[in-house]
């Protein structure tokens, strides 16, 4: 097929777009107008397919403060832009005026503002508790100012107290980049010695106590406040952290709830904002537990197969989805990735296309994208197909948003200072290359 420019008059030269001069070719044909406009149609059209059949890739961008720029996120070859309003305070509404401004300095950059991640939810609502009803209000009021806004996808989370956990940021890789991990015996010796969480025992194993008393014994006190500040980290794009007594705090306020109080709080959540997200014209992509499973003895109901199965029955609409996190969810050797992305495909409105190894009991390390335990070709056509699926019904959603969740802090990326955890430049610019070879790898052998 001929992707032409310009389409030229009868006599006029010919070109493609590969600069190739067509006109000896076609040097006695008289082309008809209307053949013409079919051949220049029908060449838009395949294009039009191809992008209907592609993902939307995007970058995440921690606003004004962040040290990476719009413009470079914009050579790492992302259209979109994944953001939140972080200088507003957990609870409080998303005014128009403030989104409207984010979504101004990020079109002036020649890109879109995507998907909003997070919009965070108020501990309040999660234990229902307290002021809860009012924020519950006010999340209603910020779902209805992105639709109003032309944002028309959130990704939100309910995991209590802690948005995810590592216990070392700074992980020396094969290649000589630097990535994250989590190691239980880590973080239980952190819950069992530094923290000291009352109760904190009964979450073990005989064997885990083991390890973790082991793992504790070998830290300097250096390497202790350094395990203390890292699982203390705050939610992305903060940096910002909690003091151990208000750790503890936040923990006992969870103590009477459980896996059963939180899903029954999740579910009224859902009840009370899906409806508010349909008539907003607005996605809801909620994102699994990272790791997927209890911390600290708190409740976790974003975890599995049969967590995302419950949550998208509790009100059946299109604005009722997931965020598919391969790394969050490939965390747990129980969960097939391949499996859940064909299961809830029409459910997945976000995508954070991450890996990791498991490497032990309980133990991860954040991978190359295309590496690790996720079976990253299998989860990749899985979504493409589904794309190719809405595209054939003529679903306004068929738009799959996907940024390469984390990246490697590269040697190019070591000048910055501040930089959140997995979101160098570099390393997500890698990432986001490795995954665009592969999405269009797959498409050929598709015959797209």
């Amino acid at each position: 097929m001929l992707f032409v420019d310009v389409i030229p008059a009868p006599g006029q030269h010919f070109y493609s777009r590969s600069g190739a001069n067509h006109t000896r070719a076609f040097a006695n044909v008289d082309f008809h107008p209307l053949l013409l406009y079919f051949t220049f149609w029908l060449s838009h059209s395949i294009l039009q397919k191809k992008r209907l059949m592609a993902f939307e890739q995007t970058e995440r961008w921690f606003g004004p403060n962040d040290p990476v720029t719009l413009q470079e996120l914009k050579q790492t070859g992302a259209t979109g832009i994944v953001t939140a309003l972080h200088h507003t305070p957990t609870g409080e509404v998303w005014s128009s005026d403030e989104i409207l401004k984010r979504r101004q300095t990020i079109e002036a950059a020649g890109l879109r503002w995507s998907v909003a991640e997070s919009l965070p939810i108020h501990e309040d609502i999660k234990q229902r508790a307290g002021a809860y009803r009012r924020f519950v209000e006010n999340y209603k009021a910020s779902v209805r100012n992105l639709g109003a806004c032309s944002v028309d996808t959130v990704c939100y989370n309910f995991m209590p107290v802690l948005d995810w956990s590592r216990t070392d940021l700074a992980v020396p890789f094969q290649d000589g980049s630097m990535t994250t991990k989590f190691e239980l015996a880590a973080f239980a010796a952190f819950d069992l010695f530094l923290l000291k969480r009352p109760g904190a025992e009964k979450s073990y194993t005989e064997d885990q106590l083991r390890r973790a008393k082991q793992y504790f014994g070998r830290l300097s006190e250096s390497q202790k406040d350094q395990l203390v500040q890292t699982v203390l980290l705050g939610f992305p794009g903060s940096l910002e952290a909690y003091t151990m007594k208000e750790l503890l705090a936040a923990l006992h306020a969870y103590q009477d709830i459980g896996d059963a109080g939180l899903r029954a709080n999740l579910a009224e959540f859902i009840h009370n904002i899906i409806p508010v997200a349909e008539e907003a014209g607005v996605r809801m992509a909620i994102h699994p537990d990272d790791p997927p499973w209890s911390l600290l003895g708190l409740p976790r109901v974003v975890s599995n197969s049969q967590d995302i199965a419950h949550i998208v029955s509790i009100v059946d609409s299109r604005s009722n989805g997931i965020t598919l996190c391969t790394g969050s969810l490939g965390a747990s050797k129980r969960n097939n990735l391949v499996d859940m992305a064909e299961r809830f495909a029409p459910k997945i409105h976000f995508v954070h296309l991450r890996n990791v190894s498991c490497t032990g009991d309980g133990d991860f390390i954040e991978d190359n994208h295309l590496d690790g335990d996720v079976d990253m070709y299998g989860v990749v056509k899985t979504l493409l197909l589904e794309q190719k699926r809405r595209a054939a019904e003529g679903r306004a959603d068929r738009r799959m948003p996907m940024r390469p969740d984390h990246g490697h802090l590269m040697l190019a990326d070591r000048h910055w200072h501040d930089l959140y955890p997995g979101y160098s430049l570099f390393g997500r610019m890698r990432g986001m290359a490795e995954l665009r070879g592969l999405e269009l790898g797959i498409q050929k052998s598709l015959g797209w």
